[in-house]
């Protein structure tokens, strides 16, 4: 098995040692919310992993250690997991942290209006053995369970209740939506949504503190020559991601540097596979699955890889990059760039003149998103699938995929769990209240909704590896989605900046040190 390891990078001042100070940092995306069970996005995640713990944590190297829990064990005949909780740990309104609060938010994440329920689809229950001991049941054994849950953060039972924020509000507000009380490193300061979010170091922290700053500030900046002019300034000391186009000019600037690497995320179109119709009330060809075909052969994705992301990504065949556990390594060849097969598909698929339809992408969520969503509308339009390119921002985008307002969409995954079983749970299984809770498309597969359950809880790995395997090749029969590339990573950083790139895309404030 292949996997990223992250590297720990760091640019050395000519100039002697710098007192700590703000540190400032910008992306193209503001975080969506802050509270941790209302979005299942990297924005939202990775930001609220300063503010909040969960009961475990990744590390530099992505493996699962220790956090809120310090140890946990399986049950016996796979009846689920113990974790014991660390004794001592205060939330940052100066309230302690129980049992009771893992039980609340196991209730709050698994709710209905959590978009992070998917991660308890097989638990049956929370027990509460003591102050500082949990049961988490499963309804079969579950061997990665405390790998699934590394993004699942902890919420003070109280403070919820107080100020009525007991459930999420994912595509709505409450409190936690622009306030937060965790029990993290970092606590908030201010929040001004699309402006700037200001946290600072917490003193009460159970953890070690290996940072050196203290205050870090926020600014999302979405057009990328006002970001790079911010950096090049010194007005923001790190940017993510740098444009692609604007990489080798920042690695020849004086004071700052390019942080290269491959995320985990795999860049893909999505279909409307159970609609009737399209936006334009003709029917629906993308529930064929020889239109879905045609779209694989007529994009050409060695043209966007070299032409728009200039060499810096990688062609993906599957939901997941090869650097994920459960890869299936017989099927990394993906669709031919081939017009002539397209064409004959759309024809043998009654629609030799082609069909005018809506592409629905972000402007602000992936590097140069709406770039590539443009030269998919060009391609296309040469085999004759006509689209309409509606480009939006991200916290508009997610509201209009969840209402089915889409004909064929953009879309990056990153598995949360480096396990191919990540993407089968949010995309590809039918919808459901736990389960495809990110399927917008609508697809449905009895064989893929048998086999996920039996690969969550399978302990042989070879086993486990046929029915992955089973799974990709009807993902690829099916042509449930047309993976594109791996999107690169690509941060641009201020010289004297210590930090850890991730392959997840995780910025975390506790790894930033200023020389």
């Amino acid at each position: 098995m292949k996997r990223l390891v992250p590297a720990l990078l760091a640019a050395t001042l000519l100039a002697g040692p710098a007192l700590a100070e703000t540190f400032r940092w910008s992306s193209t995306t503001d975080p969506q919310t802050l509270d941790p069970h209302a979005v299942s996005s990297t924005p939202v995640l990775s930001f609220a992993n300063n503010i909040y713990d969960g009961l475990v944590r990744r590390g530099r190297d992505m493996s699962i250690e220790p956090s809120l829990a310090t140890s946990w064990e399986p049950l016996p005949d796979g009846a689920g997991w113990r974790f014991t909780l660390r004794e001592g740990v205060t939330f940052h309104d100066g309230a302690d942290f129980t049992a009771e609060d893992v039980r609340f938010s196991y209730e709050r994440a698994a709710s209905e209006q959590s978009d992070v329920r998917s991660w308890f689809a097989v638990v049956d229950d929370v027990v509460v053995v003591d102050d500082y001991t949990v049961d988490i049941l499963t309804s079969s054994p579950q061997p990665i369970f405390p790998d699934s849950i590394a993004n699942w953060m902890m919420m003070d039972a109280d403070w919820a209740a107080a100020n009525g924020a007991e459930l999420p509000a994912r595509d709505a507000e409450n409190f936690a939506t622009l306030n937060a009380n965790g029990t993290g490193a970092f606590r908030l300061v201010s929040r001004q949504p699309d402006l700037e979010t200001v946290l600072e170091p917490f003193e009460d922290w159970w953890g070690e503190a290996e940072h050196n700053i203290t205050q870090a500030a926020f600014t999302p900046i979405q057009n990328p020559a006002t970001a790079v002019a911010a950096l090049l300034s010194g007005e923001i000391d790190m940017i993510n991601p740098v444009p692609v186009q604007d990489a080798d000019r920042i690695e020849n600037a004086d004071g700052v540097m390019v942080l290269r690497g491959i995320e985990t995320r795999v860049i893909m179109l999505g279909f409307a596979h159970d609609h009737e119709t399209l936006r334009n009330g003709e029917p629906n060809p993308f529930a064929d699955v020889q239109v879905r075909q045609a779209v694989a052969h007529a994009v050409n994705v060695p043209a966007i890889l070299q032409t728009i992301m200039r060499g810096s990504a990688e062609p993906a065949s599957q939901l997941v990059p090869p650097s994920s556990r459960g890869f299936s390594t017989g099927l990394d060849t993906r669709p031919a760039y081939d017009p002539d097969a397209a064409r004959a598909l759309l024809a043998e698929a009654g629609y030799p003149d082609g069909f005018e339809f809506t592409l629905s992408c972000t402007n602000d969520r992936y590097i140069n998103d709406e770039a590539v969503c443009q030269a998919i509308v060009g391609m296309l339009a040469q085999v004759g699938m006509t689209a309409s390119l509606e480009a939006v921002p991200v916290s508009n985008y997610w509201p209009e995929l969840r209402a089915g307002n889409f004909d064929m969409y953009l879309l990056g995954w990153s598995p949360g769990t480096f396990d191919a079983e990540h993407p089968l749970r949010f995309l590809v299984n039918t919808a459901g209240e736990s389960l495809g809770t990110w399927n917008f498309g609508g697809y449905s597969n009895p064989r893929v909704d048998e086999l996920l359950p039996m690969i969550q809880s399978e302990i042989d790995d070879a086993a486990r590896q046929a029915m992955l395997d089973e799974t990709a090749q009807i993902i690829q029969d099916e042509v449930v989605y047309v993976p594109l590339y791996v999107e690169p990573l690509l941060w641009g950083v201020r010289n004297g900046i210590e930090l850890t790139q991730r392959p997840d895309n995780f910025f975390i404030l506790r790894w930033v040190r200023l020389l």
